[in-house]
């Protein structure tokens, strides 16, 4: 009897929060429709145009990214064409990877999504034995690491999964959330918390972010080379 009587009461509460909700949505649709009701034709014709101007911007922007290979997650033959990659796009990650290195396997998995997802960001690939001098140059010690260009300058850098949970399985939305961190993506959600899946997991490290830029990485923070 009891189980049943706060099965009703859950049942309850959950139905007068629907009804809340409800009520909300429609009394801002109301507001929406009583605004536009209440505008005349040239404001409404100055509105249409205003968005319309909007999408074919959005439009135009997208298309010239698709132009510059983003969209997809791509791998470049040598470190000459990193330079003119990165110089050609405001928003850049390069995945440093071996072949021989299963985390990198992982990596790419999740960057072939956010490259689908993030249209805004460059997302390149580049084998360390044809990079020597640029892996010399950007001091890159730990296979794999992830570097973060904006405006042609590597800003920062993701070493191994320290970031990421010091875990193999992690999301990638955790993934997601580091590159917004960094402010090399366009990041919908609070940067502030993490989607870890376990906190305690990943230490006290990121928990708390005064800067979206998070830099001072050690390179030899994951001896994970193979």
């Amino acid at each position: 009897m009891e189980a049943n009587a706060s099965v009703d009461m859950f049942s309850k509460v959950l139905e007068n929060q629907l009804l809340q909700t409800t009520k909300l949505v429609e009394e801002h649709l109301d507001s929406e429709i009583q605004k536009l009701d209440q505008m005349d034709e040239d404001e409404l014709e100055r509105l249409k145009e205003k968005r319309l101007e909007a999408l074919k911007k959005a439009q135009q922007q997208k298309q010239e990214w698709l132009s510059k290979g983003h969209g997809e997650y791509r791998e470049i033959p040598s470190e000459r064409d990193f330079f003119q990659e990165v110089k050609e796009s405001k928003k850049v990650v390069c995945h440093f990877y071996r072949d021989s290195t299963f985390r990198c396997k992982i990596l790419d998995r999740h960057l072939v999504i956010l490259s689908k997802k993030h249209l805004e960001t460059k997302f390149l690939k580049l084998n360390v034995e044809k990079a020597p001098f640029l892996c010399e140059r950007l001091r890159i010690k730990v296979i794999p690491t992830l570097a973060l260009v904006k405006d042609g300058k590597t800003q920062d850098f993701v070493v191994g999964f320290s970031d990421l949970g010091n875990t193999d399985d992690f999301t990638t939305e955790t993934l997601e959330w580091r590159l917004g961190c960094a402010d090399i993506l366009n990041y919908s959600g609070n940067l502030m918390e993490p989607p870890f899946q376990s906190q305690k997991k990943f230490g006290t490290n990121f928990t708390k972010l005064e800067k979206k830029t998070i830099r001072g990485k050690k390179y030899d923070s994951d001896s994970d080379d193979d």
